[in-house]
């Protein structure tokens, strides 16, 4: 039986961060267990999630200057501001300093991960912020692996670490919480986009809010 206490770990928008770990373009040739379509769709929406919930995020990359290539060009847009770190050769992001640093500015205990890699640029500095004291929520569908039984082995590792393994459609509803909430108008154009068997609900959703307005007016 878990202790854990699901009420008092659950993050929100006040009090979570998103990470996101060396999506690449050279690395990302190292996923195969989702369609490159797929993956790349899995990470802009978690990165919009971040932008929609006005997260603090950090990007960092490794080698971007080398055969690793540059992040996601999407995702850099959406957060000019935004930390970048750039390791020179450090392995697991935990490991640097700036990195750290930037992840302790933040002051939220609550780190939402995801990386190019599950087994590596996630899963590493996952189980090292663990055990630094933080609630570490990685984000499986948007960290990619060579196939499905390294990604399985991956979240059975993090998992025996303290890391709690969710997807990012569900890192969306558990930020958003109550669709009348004023997030809900830009939480569902991401739902929309992204989340696709979700899209034709959310086609009513936005029609029903639209003659909601009329009818106010």
């Amino acid at each position: 039986m878990t202790t854990n206490s699901y009420t008092k770990s659950r993050f929100t928008k006040d009090n979570a961060a998103l990470l996101l770990i060396d999506h690449q373009s050279g690395i990302l040739q190292l996923v195969h267990d989702y369609s490159p379509a797929e993956y790349r769709n899995n990470v802009l929406g978690l990165a919009k999630l971040g932008k929609a919930f006005k997260l603090p995020t950090i990007l960092t990359t490794s080698l971007d200057q080398g055969p690793n290539g540059p992040f996601i060009p999407e995702v850099l847009s959406m957060f000019p501001d935004a930390p970048l770190i750039r390791r020179q050769g450090i392995i697991s992001a935990w490991d640097d300093p700036e990195f750290l640093a930037a992840v302790e500015k933040t002051g939220r205990k609550n780190l939402i991960m995801a990386g190019v890699t599950i087994d590596v640029c996630l899963a590493f500095p996952a189980m090292q912020a663990v055990e630094a004291g933080y609630n570490v929520y990685g984000v499986v569908d948007a960290s990619g692996g060579s196939d499905e039984t390294l990604r399985d082995l991956a979240i059975a590792r993090m998992q025996d670490h303290g890391v709690t393994p969710i997807n990012w459609t569900t890192v969306g509803f558990e930020l958003q919480r109550d669709w009348r909430l004023p997030t809900a108008q830009e939480f569902g154009p991401v739902v929309r986009d992204h989340y696709h068997s979700y899209s034709l609900l959310m086609d009513s959703f936005e029609a029903q809010t639209a003659n909601a307005a009329r009818k106010a007016s």
